[in-house]
Formats: structure tokens, sequence, C-alpha cells
């Protein structure tokens, strides 16, 4: 005889399925969690570009690019003909702000939004369809503004720069911290060695300024302190072992200006120790054909140092391509002028890119830092 169910066993039926069903709800909602942080990696477009000549003899290099400003520099720079583009840091805007909601989800939503953006710029895939592209970053695409080696996301942020910027899995950025990397092209006699450097992932604390927005004192101040470091142990060690590879020409990218010493935002002068440490360093491997390339200033401009080594060392100074120091200068009324004794032309606060024409036989780099429109500024450096 069939027996119907009491109310007791419908009470038991009715709390094993909540049951279950939260268990489902709590496996659904992961599940989604997971699809969901995996749909976002994957939809990071990998910005791949032509692949590198063997042979070099026209350079072009730029910083500061937000994704959602006029691209159209791009055209510029590929009616150039260059034979490669070093994007030199801020090639993204993805950096989340202190007050951001944002702020501390470690999937950095605003980062892929940046790369997705700039990836499906018309102009900029072009671009990178004509020119090879030789990425390094620096505080906005490395995700926090004036971030060093505290930034607590960093490791996820150089995931995504890896993953954005095409850099194959046989990579030794993967294998090590930081993304500084070295590359030399070219056969004996037209060797040219480009070295980049990182100058986020390990730099220390720096020294708040004691009167903010005063000139020279904007940010920041130079540290006193010997403990402080820019670029970490390990990543010194390597910058010896490139500077003592054989070269006929070196290119380093610092992302941050070396010799500049007119300002108080971010640049080595905030850490005197270290900049003393590369300057003897520069000195003691005899790298005389040295060029620096710097970016972050929204500014441009030709720096030149002759009082340190038996031979001048320069800096360009390229920066912004689309988000010029001139928009903030009109807004806040400033009119003032960098100073210091080692700028050896004007400031240009319009957009621009420099441009290297190189000579292998006379050994001579023709260096242009060209603003569209604008004046444009030549020199022309022995190596």
């Amino acid at each position: 005889m069939y027996a119907f169910p009491t109310l007791k066993f419908f009470i038991k039926l009715i709390i094993i399925s909540a049951i279950l069903q939260g268990c489902k709800s709590e496996i659904d909602d992961n599940s989604k969690t997971k699809v969901s942080l995996e749909r976002n990696d994957a939809e990071i477009i990998s910005m791949s570009s032509k692949a590198l000549p063997e042979f070099i003899t026209r350079l072009s290099f730029g910083s500061c690019l937000s994704e959602k400003k006029d691209q159209s520099i791009w055209n510029n720079i590929a009616a150039e003909k260059p034979d490669a583009f070093i994007f030199m840091g801020d090639n993204v805007y993805g950096d989340a702000y202190y007050k951001d909601p944002i702020f501390d989800d470690p999937n950095m939503p605003k980062m892929q939004a940046a790369y997705q953006e700039l990836a499906q710029s018309r102009q900029f895939k072009k671009f990178r369809d004509q020119v090879p592209v030789i990425p390094t970053w620096d505080d906005h695409d490395y995700g926090l503004n004036d971030g060093g080696a505290s930034y607590k996301f960093k490791e996820k942020s150089k995931n995504l720069f890896l993953k954005a910027w095409d850099i194959p899995l046989g990579d030794v950025r993967y294998q090590r911290p930081g993304i500084y990397a070295s590359k030399t092209l070219g056969q004996k006699g037209q060797r040219i060695q480009i070295i980049m450097l990182d100058t986020r992932s390990f730099r220390t604390e720096l020294t708040p300024t004691d009167q903010y927005n005063a000139p020279g004192k904007e940010r920041y101040i130079p540290s006193t302190s010997e403990k402080g470091t820019l670029l970490g142990l390990e990543q010194w060690s390597w910058l010896k072992e490139q500077l003592e590879k054989p070269a006929d020409l070196r290119i380093l990218v610092s992302t941050i200006q070396v010799i500049a010493d007119g300002h108080g935002w971010e640049a080595w002068r905030t850490m005197p120790y270290e900049r003393s440490k590369l300057y003897k360093l520069i000195k003691d491997t005899n790298v005389e054909n040295l060029i620096i390339l710097s970016g972050d200033r929204h500014a441009g401009a030709f720096y030149e140092r002759e009082d340190l080594a038996p031979f001048k060392i320069h800096e360009v100074t390229s920066s912004s391509l689309n988000l010029p120091g001139s928009y903030w200068r009109s807004k806040n009324n400033d009119t003032s002028i960098e100073s210091g004794p080692y700028r050896t032309t004007p400031m240009q606060y319009e957009p621009n890119y420099g441009l290297m024409d190189i000579d292998w036989n006379s050994r001579i780099a023709h260096v242009s830092l060209v603003s569209p429109g604008n004046i444009t500024f030549d020199k022309e450096i022995s190596f």
C-alpha cells in the first residue's frame, strides 16, 4: 500500500533543496567570476606589429599617448618611414586614481579597457602594420601615477602589458621581475643596441616636496638617502652587462628624464645617488656611443652633459604624442620656463615625436624632435 509523504519529509526535502541550491549558486557565482576574468583577459587584443628588420637606419620614438584622444599623429610618424618606433611609456592611460571605486580592483579593468581602446584604433592598427613597435611602460601604463615598487598590482599589470604588446612566451621577461629588456640589431659596424630600462617595478619611494608647485619643487625634491634605488640590484647588474656587450650605437631608454635638473617632477634627479651611479657606469664602461632617450614630461627638449666623462652624454626627451604640456600651461596660466644649465634647446610643449637618422659610414646620428606644424629641433651626435 502506498504511503503518502509526511509533513516532516517535505520539510527535510525543502531544506536539502535549499542547501543544494545555495551550493549551486555559490558554484555558479564563482564560475561566472572565473569565466568573466578569463573573458576579460581574452578580450585584450594583442597589438602585434611588423617584425623588426635586421638593419636600422631610421628610428622613431615618442611617449605619453592617451587612447581617448586624437590618434592622427600616427599618420605623421608613418609618413617618415621609420624602421622601428620606440614607445617609451605612458602608452595608454589605464591607471586608477585613489578615489576611483575600481582603485582596489585586482583585475585592473581601467587598464584592460585602455589597451582595448588603443588596439581598436584604426590609425594605430595601420601604423603597426607598417612599423615595428618596441614598447616599455611608465607610470600610467604601470597602473599608478608616479608608482614604484610598492604598487600591489604590478604583476597583474605586467601580465597585461606582455599580452597587450604580443610579447612571445619565450621572452625572458616572463621569467624575471620587471620588464627591462634589450635588443641588438645589425652586423658588426652597424650594430644598434636598444636598452629599455624599467624605472617602475623596483623604484623605492620618492621624497615629497616641501613647497607644493614651487618652481623646481613641484612634486618632489632630491632624496638625501643612499639606500633608495631606482633600478634595483638585479637590473643594475644587468645594465652593466649590457653596456659591456659589443655595439656600434647604443640607445638607452629611460622613461623618466636623466639629465634634466630644472623641475620638481619625477626624474633621476630625485635620487641623486642613483643618478651618480648611472653616470659613473657610463664613464667606467666608456660608452661614448650612447644616446639617452626619455619621455614622461609632456614636453620635449635636448639635454647634454660634458663634465662627467671624457665624452658628452646626450639625452633627447620626446613627450607627448597627443597630451601636450601646452594644454595644462594654458589651463593654469602657466608661463614658467624649466630652468637648468643642461638643456640645449627651448622646450617643445606641443605634440611631438623623435626621429633618428643613422649614418653608419660617417658614424653620425641626426636626431630631430618633430612637432607637426611647429618648430623642429635638430642635432647631430657623433658616435
